[in-house]
């Protein structure tokens, strides 16, 4: 239950070698992803 909603990324890196370009990586990916919230793509576009 506590995942639900949760935005997870998987990396290949151990992270001791989890650097800077890894974060600006991670945050770039997150920023690309569409936050539904448990809604469908249709659903989001009947709101708008």
């Amino acid at each position: 239950w506590q995942l639900a909603y949760a935005e997870l990324y998987f990396s290949d890196l151990y992270w001791p070698d989890f650097k800077h370009d890894a974060m600006r990586e991670a945050l770039s990916d997150f920023a690309q992803r569409q936050r539904r919230f448990g809604k469908t793509s249709d659903q989001l576009a009947a709101e708008s």
